[in-house]
């Protein structure tokens, strides 16, 4: 039987760059436990006006439609707010699950993260509690 991840593999974490774009990054399986704490995190992210969210998904292993539901509602929130949401992620996997789902284009979907320019540095990595 496979090991279950600990709470704190499952807690999304983030960062902000000084020009204010949000980057969160995801771990581990993003299923129906972990859809929560992701939801949370991202619903803070995504509470203000404009907000500009990009969400790595390079570390997840394993997401499904529970998992879309938290990226679904950010989006959407993002959208009534004008502020964009990304997503990263470089896994044929993930991209046949957005793809299978219907949501392909629903979503910006880049492999690597987009470029900070020259000098900015991000702040702290903060992880959201469960």
């Amino acid at each position: 039987m496979a090991e279950t991840p600990s709470g704190s593999e499952r807690r999304p974490t983030y960062r902000t760059t000084t020009g204010g774009t949000t980057v969160v990054e995801l771990y581990g399986e993003i299923d129906i436990l972990a859809a929560p704490s992701v939801t949370a995190c991202l619903d803070d992210l995504t509470a203000r006006g404009r907000p500009d969210v990009v969400v790595d998904l390079r570390a997840v292993s394993f997401i499904d439609c529970a998992g879309l539901a938290p990226l679904c509602r950010a989006r959407n929130r993002v959208a009534r707010r004008h502020g964009r949401l990304r997503l990263v992620s470089d896994s044929d996997r993930l991209l046949r699950v957005v793809t299978g789902a219907g949501l392909r284009d629903f979503f910006e979907i880049q492999d690597r993260l987009p470029e900070a320019p020259a000098g900015e540095p991000g702040t702290a990595l903060y992880a959201m509690a469960s």
